[in-house]
């Protein structure tokens, strides 16, 4: 069974995730609930023309795509697999505003065609000129997990040597409205990730992409040793989860050089993290990065590019340490996340 090596990073996000060597220029924001995107040069990756007709998550999920294609010195992939939770929302919200607005009648289909969730996967396959296998996966907040699973046991069974991996979400105005009223998004400033004492999360977006290939390069940041999604579990199994996931790894908790949690702030959901951090992993570096990246659907993909920027510069920024407990080396990370107490996933990579 072949080995899968992380080849290349691309990353649009809240931060200044291109053009910088590791979060040297990220902020954090307690004064939003919702993050905006620092969003790179669009017309160095994408002619003008084509931009205007692009939503914002199609664009940033081609220039992420580009950028990790560049990094990872390829031209061409077997396979580009996408995880999108919510899709081109803000086109969904055009087309059904344009219902309302012209009664069901003289509708132009643009804005649903470009609202589905495939869209941004088609869109970087048809500028590579790439007629492989190409996929989306919605599974909500393990979208990108299962596109990266996907991934792994394509490259494992040799039916690909080299793949894009990515995970894309965008907001929009009435869909932020509407995660307000229902209490997904915090009200009450400052809006605090870690130690929160209220409800809710603060919300982000963004698109990452990885070249996942079968031979470790120059350009390697870690090898992708195993991911495992799970539906439900209750805060008193999670413990127990992880070692069992560890285990079939051959690995226990003393091997694991950092753990990267997702706190997002909703101290409803956070117990799952704090469980960990308090008992377990008490004596292992702990890092998160909701409070940069903000909460979206596929954020665990802007988790993993954090994992891989740490086995490769081997040093966990000041700004998004937990517990600021240090090791020689990071050679083996984990990465768990859930969303309101359903839908975890681990993620286990090491370097290489």
């Amino acid at each position: 069974m072949r080995k899968t090596y992380i080849n290349g990073l691309g990353c649009i996000s809240a931060q200044e995730t291109f053009d910088t060597f590791f979060l040297e220029k990220a902020e954090i924001n307690e004064k939003d609930a919702t993050f905006s995107l620092k969003t790179p040069v669009y017309k160095d990756f994408i002619s003008p023309v084509a931009i205007r007709r692009m939503a914002k998550g199609v664009k940033n999920g081609i220039v992420a795509s580009a950028m990790a294609m560049k990094e990872a010195n390829v031209t061409a992939v077997d396979a580009i697999i996408t995880g999108s939770g919510m899709g081109c929302i803000e086109d969904s919200e055009k087309f059904l505003k344009a219902i309302i607005d012209n009664k069901e009648e003289f509708l132009t289909p643009t804005s649903f065609i470009q609202s589905t969730h495939n869209t941004v996967g088609a869109q970087i396959a048809l500028g590579l000129q790439c007629k492989a296998y190409n996929l989306t996966y919605v599974n909500a907040s393990v979208s990108f997990e299962s596109a990266l699973l996907d991934a792994k046991m394509k490259i494992e069974e040799e039916e690909a040597n080299t793949i894009l991996v990515g995970g894309i979400d965008e907001n929009a105005d009435y869909t932020v409205s509407l995660f307000k009223l229902a209490g997904f998004i915090k009200t009450e400033a400052p809006y605090k990730v870690l130690n929160s004492i209220t409800k809710g999360a603060v919300y982000g977006e963004g698109a990452t992409f990885f070249v996942l290939e079968n031979e470790k390069k120059s350009t390697t940041y870690a090898e992708m040793l195993d991911v495992e999604i799970i539906n439900k579990l209750d805060v008193n199994e999670i413990e127990v989860k992880i070692i069992s996931f560890l285990e079939a790894n051959k690995l226990q908790i003393s091997d694991v050089d950092a753990i990267i949690l997702g706190f997002n702030g909703d101290i409803e959901f956070d117990d799952y993290y704090k469980i960990l951090s308090e008992n377990s992993f008490a004596n292992t570096p702990q890092v998160y990065y909701k409070h940069l990246s903000g909460e979206y659907n596929t954020s665990s993909a802007f988790g993993l590019w954090v994992g891989s920027k740490i086995i490769k510069t081997q040093e966990i920024p000041e700004i998004i340490s937990v517990n600021n407990l240090e090791k020689a080396a990071y050679k083996t990370i984990l990465l768990y996340n859930q969303y309101k107490g359903i839908d975890h996933s681990f993620t286990l990579i090491s370097k290489c």
